[in-house]
């Protein structure tokens, strides 16, 4: 009897081939579970089909961004002519027309996800906003707060699409003289 940790040779084949081997031949080989294989397989699938929509979604993103980025000085340009039609009575055709324009302009922003950041009397976030001069603080506009937009900034799904322009309220502190510096000294 052949011992258990000796290999018995596998006779040769008639036809010149060597016989594959079973797996019960050789028990030195480990056993696998080939449905946990098949279940890691499936769930790293997932993982990669998951992780694909992700990067599309946000090559979509970026390209819709970027393409809004590009119309906003077309909007803004519309708007300023808009504002220079004001003085039209609301009857009048050119009138209704830029109104309608204006109103497919927003709805095409809304539609894009594409929000306003700042709004006079709202308060200044320097995340959102960069300040390109000061005023006086009054009731309406207090202290750090927005008192007028000079360029609108936009919102695109939670990222900063264009930071604003706004002029910011301060309240006037007193500039110290030199007499009331020395007494503050004491």
């Amino acid at each position: 009897m052949p011992d258990e940790t000796t290999e018995v040779p596998t006779p040769p084949r008639p036809d010149g081939g060597e016989a594959p081997k079973s797996p019960v031949e050789n028990p030195t080989e480990p056993t696998e579970d080939w449905a946990t294989r098949y279940k890691y397989l499936m769930a790293d699938f997932d993982n990669f089909r998951r992780r694909v929509e992700r990067d599309r979604e946000a090559i979509s993103r970026q390209a819709r961004a970027a393409l809004v980025r590009e119309l906003l000085p077309i909007i803004e340009a519309f708007r300023v002519a808009r504002e220079a039609f004001a003085h039209l009575p609301a009857s009048d055709p050119t009138r209704k027309g830029l109104d309608l324009l204006d109103h497919e302009w927003t709805k095409f922003l809304k539609h894009e996800g594409v929000e306003p950041v700042a709004t006079p009397g709202g308060p200044f976030r320097a995340e959102e906003a960069e300040a390109v001069g000061e005023v006086a603080a009054t009731e309406e506009h207090p202290d750090g707060s927005v008192a007028e937009v000079v360029q609108q900034g936009y919102r695109f799904y939670g990222g900063l699409l264009r930071p604003a322009k706004v002029l910011v309220a301060r309240s006037r502190s007193p500039v110290p003289t030199p007499s009331s510096a020395a007494e503050a000294k004491e």
